[in-house]
């Protein structure tokens, strides 16, 4: 083994990249990049019911483990924002004419997705966090303010995987790894 071995606590720092994969009933397509990451941020949850019965809690049950996520990154990319939601991109036009249009109909469902982010480590490796099936739940929102960047957020939720049933994954690499753009 070359290099410096995997320690037993990964250290990884900033957020490198990220990328939308479309899940479609747990086939992956092409990933979107979202350009200038700056969060990727979750909190796995669960909601859980009490049983009560003679003044007292008798049993509790979960509902099953979910995890809550946020993205926000600067500028605003329409690809991205087809991915997050559902909507359509389409060129029109040649350089230097070019126009690009985002649309999103009403009758356009926001999609599952996959989202993988890609930290730093101190060793030269990295580590990426997976979360295999998205949606976004919550809100989807771009800021533009006088003097100030764009900078766009999502809220969702992700559950476990169509297949596996994994609600989450961290990779340790000992050699930073790309993420897959298949």
């Amino acid at each position: 083994m070359n290099g410096v071995p995997l320690t037993e606590t990964p250290l990884p720092y900033g957020l490198r990249d990220v990328k939308l994969t479309p899940n479609t009933n747990g086939t992956l397509g092409t990933a979107v990049d979202l350009p200038n990451a700056q969060t990727l941020s979750f909190e796995e949850t669960e909601d859980f019911e009490t049983l009560r019965g003679d003044d007292r809690d008798v049993a509790t049950r979960g509902k099953g483990p979910a995890v809550n996520w946020s993205l926000e990154s600067g500028g605003v990319s329409l690809e991205a924002l087809a991915a997050l939601t559902g909507g359509t991109v389409a060129s029109t036009g040649t350089t230097p004419a070019q126009v690009k249009t985002f649309t999103k109909k009403s009758t356009d469902a926001r999609p599952t997705f996959q989202v993988e982010g890609q930290s730093m480590s101190e060793s030269g490796g990295d580590f990426h966090a997976v979360l295999p099936r998205c949606k976004v739940t919550g809100s989807i929102t771009g800021d533009m303010a006088d003097g100030a960047f764009w900078i766009s957020k999502a809220d969702g939720t992700a559950i476990g995987n169509y297949s596996t049933d994994d609600l989450f994954k961290f990779v340790q690499n000992e050699t930073a790894v790309d993420i897959d753009e298949s």
